[in-house]
């Protein structure tokens, strides 16, 4: 009792100073980011989140002694992978913490993952045990460039490739290395690692996929990561990782003599001096650790910088739609069509556009210049360039971004991504071979090429693309600038409609909305809009009947001229109309392989959209009614085009007025430019 007695205070004292050994060595994990990746309109029933809750309790349950671990139950499937190097504690407290934050984040998704440093954790209603996969990936990557060569990747590549033709034949499908730059002391590190639930060729198949991936976003960066649901590939300046250490040296042998020594107070002394001594070896090992934790965690945020980071494909994580965040990047890839974008560094679409060199250049609009490039992969791209002294500004620019971003129809052009570098502002958009409708338009021999056929397809899809953004998407959008320019094509001529740097949202019930800067292009812009800024979805069907009239007739509205008609396609198809000389306005191009009856109801449907009155135009949903069904009876178009034809009449642009217009348009070299305010 006396020893027992004396002991209790340097008992307790152990216990604690245990405890905050303990308490350091399990520090939480490090939240990089996470994807919910269900449908969008689809919400998972109650059965399913309780199945989903019991899956990842268990899942928890096994990460004190596992590292990885892949389950299923009643139709959803989830694993959680800890970083090889990591102690079997620190997983715990990891795939703890992930379990909880993608029940937070993501309540109603099918689908989701997350990643720490030390983990990472996905589950899914779909079995994809066994099968790589390289969407959605995480971008990490220090903001602070390289100063020198030096601090470059240097040997980074050969670093990677023998841990890549290594990792996937480890145990753990794991691995480190580092190397040693030039003559300084300078070091390298590097890891990888896959999924267990691979094999070694879906692996190497799942880390080479990365590693190529690396030459375009990653070389020159002081630290970078790259990480997929399957596997992931980080590199640093700093060690990052639990070092390897080498076993401690053998304590030498006790004396069994003194091991047998009495009862006295002389062994209760010694015990007592030997108590006293571990733990103060403790305490100062306790102090050095938590000094050292603390000096180790100040260095690497000092090392590390700021992160950017890039989301790639169908996450909601984020929480935000701001294009921009102050240091951090969250965006969605081009995987699928599910509403995605990525973010381009600025070196790759130099390297793509062979920096912007002229021989790439495909057109320029009041925008700035538009080049084609191609990618690593040779992917084709169009990338549209802010100029210094371009009409559109960065708002317009985002408003663009974002649009499209949460924009999906097949007759929409399809925004790839973007970048926000130094002092450019580049979006880059799928490339249509065909660039666009006036390029072909309004060209002497190409115009040749667009038979009847093409020309209804062009006309009915493009009224589709209108269709959707004022009636069928989730949001109402009226795009202002609908001309021929901006309907693009692809290989097989099918329209798509581009340029929505002057879009606007209506909410709710908003029908019509009032602007004192009005923004477009003259000979497409509705009277009421033109006049006296008011516009509406029915401002765009007006838009929609001109370019109608002009891929009938083959002619341009603006600069059009006739005699008797002024400076007005619309008042001069109206003359004709009244007249029964119908028929003269068709396209001779088109006149032989056409139905004339068709074509003369197109035109009169066309007379129905331009109007003067927005309230008697037809909504889209009935032009498409009107231009698909022959039973369906077109009324007469209750005023002529004359408010137009007036406006037309009244302004006098001077020629170099550039127009905003997006890829392919052609005004800087066939002198088709629509003047716009």
């Amino acid at each position: 009792m006396t020893f027992l007695h004396k002991t209790r205070p340097l008992l307790l004292c152990f216990i604690t100073i245990f405890n905050l050994v303990s308490l350091i060595a399990c520090q939480p994990a490090t939240y990089n980011n996470h994807a919910c990746l269900g449908p969008g309109n689809e919400t998972a029933t109650a059965g399913y989140k309780s199945n989903l809750t019991l899956l990842l309790d268990s899942l928890s349950s096994k990460a004190s002694d596992k590292s990885f671990y892949n389950d299923s139950f009643n139709g959803i499937y989830s694993l959680f992978l800890c970083r090889g190097d990591v102690s079997g504690n620190v997983c715990r407290v990891c795939v703890n913490n992930a379990t909880q934050t993608l029940t937070q984040e993501c309540p109603s998704d099918k689908r989701a993952v997350i990643w720490y440093d030390q983990c990472l954790l996905q589950y899914s209603d779909i079995n994809f045990f066994g099968q790589p996969q390289f969407y959605p990936r995480l971008l990490m990557w220090n903001t602070q460039n390289s100063t020198s060569p030096e601090e470059g990747n240097i040997g980074t590549l050969g670093l990677f490739y023998s841990l890549v033709a290594q990792a996937p034949y480890e145990e753990n499908m794991f691995g480190t290395n580092e190397m040693v730059v030039g003559n300084g002391p300078g070091r390298r590190y590097g890891l990888v690692q896959c999924s267990r639930d691979l094999d070694v060729s879906s692996c190497s198949s799942c880390l080479g996929e990365l590693l190529n991936q690396t030459e375009e976003c990653c070389i020159g960066r002081r630290g970078w990561r790259i990480l997929t649901p399957s596997c992931f590939i980080r590199y640093e300046m700093y060690s990052f990782y639990e070092q390897t250490s080498s076993d401690p040296p053998d304590s030498p042998p006790v004396d069994e003599g003194k091991q047998k020594a009495g009862k006295g107070g002389k062994s209760t002394g010694k015990i007592i001096v030997i108590v006293v001594s571990s733990i103060a070896g403790v305490f100062a090992s306790v102090l050095v650790a938590g000094f050292w934790y603390y000096s180790s965690s100040v260095k690497k945020r000092k090392e590390t910088g700021t992160s950017g980071r890039n989301l790639l494909s169908g996450s909601q994580g984020s929480k935000s739609d701001q294009l921009v965040e102050e240091d951090t990047h969250l965006y969605l890839s081009d995987e699928d069509h599910t509403g995605e974008m990525y973010h381009f560094n600025l070196a790759t679409i130099q390297a793509a556009t062979n920096n912007f060199c002229r021989e790439n250049k495909l057109g320029e609009g009041g925008f700035g210049p538009v080049y084609k490039g191609k990618m690593f992969n040779g992917k084709e791209i169009a990338v549209k360039r802010l100029s210094m002294n371009s009409t559109q500004g960065l708002e317009e620019f985002k408003n663009e971004v974002k649009l499209i971003f949460k924009l999906q129809h097949k007759n929409l052009v399809r925004l790839l991504g973007y970048c926000l570098e130094e002092d450019e502002k580049l979006l880059v958009y799928e490339y249509m071979a065909n660039t666009s409708l006036d390029a072909f338009l309004f060209d002497p021999e190409k115009c040749k090429l667009l038979d009847w056929e093409k020309r209804s397809n062009i006309i009915t899809g493009t009224a589709r693309g209108l269709q959707y953004l004022h009636e069928d998407s989730r949001l109402k959008i009226i795009h202002r600038d609908l001309k021929a320019s901006n309907v693009l094509l692809d290989d097989d001529m099918n329209p798509k409609i581009s340029d929505f740097g002057t879009a606007r949202i209506f909410g709710g019930n908003q029908v019509e909305a009032n602007t004192l800067r009005v923004v477009g292009t003259y000979g497409y812009m509705a009277p009421e809009y033109a006049l006296e800024g008011l516009f509406s979805n029915k401002s765009d069907v007006y838009s929609f009947g001109v370019l109608m009239l002009e891929i009938l007739s083959g002619k341009k509205n603006r600069g059009f001229y006739h005699p008797e008609c002024g400076q007005s396609l619309l008042t001069y198809a109206w003359l004709l109309w009244n007249e029964g000389k119908r028929s003269e306005l068709i396209d001779p191009n088109i006149a032989d392989d056409c139905l004339i009856d068709e074509v003369l109801r197109w035109i009169h449907v066309a007379l129905l959209c331009v109007q003067d009155d927005p309230a008697a135009r037809p909504a889209m949903s009935s032009v498409i009614l009107m231009l698909g069904s022959k039973s369906v009876d077109l009324p007469q178009p209750s005023t002529s085009p004359y408010s137009a034809a007036r406006f037309l009449h009244m302004i006098n642009l001077p020629s170099s007025f550039s127009s905003n217009t997006f890829p392919y348009d052609q005004s800087s070299t066939t002198g088709s430019s629509q003047p716009r305010l």
